[in-house]
């Protein structure tokens, strides 16, 4: 798909989601401070299937005010009790893991958006509703995705994405597309280049999503996110929550449930890599 074709596409399903808020004072910050970036254009560019579309905010006032706006509107479809806060300049939604693990419980793994619409959403004519909600994002039905964990500029929330090739970016504020040289030669050639991210072990974990569709990773990549993976704290809980359902939401719910329920029945009890091997090995 060319760039006018791309652009095109990306404008209707703006157009569209906007269309679907009743709150005009939220209507009209999605529309003057968004940006879509991530797999959708790197999928449209090589005529693919998108599976979700990313959409992230230029400042806090529009990512809090979609974080509530959405959560309000989850909390009466779906009967929950998720919560918006502030914390150290992020905007995060306080959710009860041990809900939605039940609600999903049938389900291995999800890896895009698309699973976990048929997986939840029962009206499909229920356009745009939230469907899913995690700490650092949220899942609507009709293939969107509203990150929150990142606030900024194109340029500053890319400093936090793991590989190059989904960094070309569109902006709601000019409705243009914006690709780059290095993202562009990514696709072209189907090899991943990690970048860095706060999220190196579900980077690690995404690769074999990539694989399956016939990407290639040298080893260098891999020693990459083992480098940053090596820097962080996996034995802390709230740091390994955060690494295994971070962005990719769904990944591994049920490990932090045990360890969870593990800590309340033992106060003794110290998290190591032997129980964690147990209970991954349980669970999966």
């Amino acid at each position: 798909m060319n760039r006018k074709a791309i652009k095109s596409v990306l404008q209707r399903k703006h157009n569209d989601l906007i269309n679907s808020i009743d709150d005009p004072v939220v209507k009209e910050l999605i529309d003057k401070n968004s940006i879509i970036t991530g797999g959708a254009i790197a999928s449209m560019l090589l005529n693919e299937p998108v599976n979700d579309y990313d959409y992230y905010f230029t400042n806090k006032e529009t990512a809090l005010a979609v974080a509530n706006y959405y959560s309000n509107l989850f909390n009466d479809l779906m009967n929950y009790n998720t919560e918006v806060v502030e914390e150290n300049n992020r905007v995060k939604i306080k959710v009860n893991y041990e809900e939605m693990t039940e609600q999903i419980s049938e389900l291995e793994e999800v890896e895009d958006g698309e699973a976990l619409e048929n997986t939840l959403t029962e009206n499909k004519d229920d356009k745009y509703k939230p469907i899913f909600i995690s700490e650092n994002a949220i899942t609507l039905s009709n293939k969107i995705q509203i990150v929150l964990r990142f606030y900024g500029s194109p340029e500053e929330i890319h400093s936090n994405y793991d590989f190059v090739h989904t960094t070309n970016y569109w902006t709601s504020k000019d409705k243009q597309l914006y690709l780059n040289k290095e993202a562009l030669e990514s696709l072209l050639s189907k090899h991943l280049i990690y970048k860095g991210s706060k999220y190196p072990l579900c980077s690690i974990i995404r690769t074999r999503k990539f694989i399956k569709r016939g990407w290639h990773i040298n080893a260098g990549q891999y020693v990459k996110m083992a480098l940053q993976l090596n820097e962080i704290d996996l034995f802390n809980i709230d740091t390994l929550r955060d690494q295994l359902v971070g962005v990719d939401a769904l990944y591994f719910m049920k490990v932090i449930d045990k360890i969870k329920e593990k800590q309340n029945n033992d106060l003794d009890f110290k998290l190591d890599t032997s129980y964690l091997i147990k209970i991954i090995d349980k669970i999966f």
